[in-house]
């Protein structure tokens, strides 16, 4: 498929897709005249990458996780530090959310009924 109907099927943009390819994220197949040539599985890899920059990690650490994700064997004890660093900070931004979203409630709940 070309890359306006991967943009289309994934929700990316045209341009974050160059940008994933430029990052080594996506690879794909050239046609004669130079057009990218998208395949099904992309589709899939495309949201995965948008899942991993959500969750905050950046696409150096993408381009290391990819790979494992289709074949576990390539994940090294390296990376397993380094993904169990990314969780841990990705829960301790979660425990701050939840300690904001407290308080807020808390000065919601104390405030003057609002006016209708």
């Amino acid at each position: 498929m070309r890359i306006g109907e991967l943009a289309q099927r994934t929700g990316a943009s045209i341009r974050s897709l160059r940008y994933y390819e430029n990052r080594g994220l996506l690879a794909p197949a050239r046609t004669v005249s130079g057009q990218r040539q998208f395949d099904e599985s992309d589709v899939h890899r495309v949201s995965l990458i948008r899942q991993l920059l959500a969750a905050g990690l950046g696409t150096a650490a993408i381009a290391d996780v990819l790979p494992c994700m289709s074949d576990p064997a390539a994940q090294t004890s390296l990376l397993t530090a380094r993904l169990m660093k990314e969780r841990d900070r990705l829960t301790k931004e979660i425990e701050e959310r939840v300690t904001t979203r407290e308080a807020l409630t808390g000065l919601i709940d104390a405030a003057p009924p609002l006016h209708t």
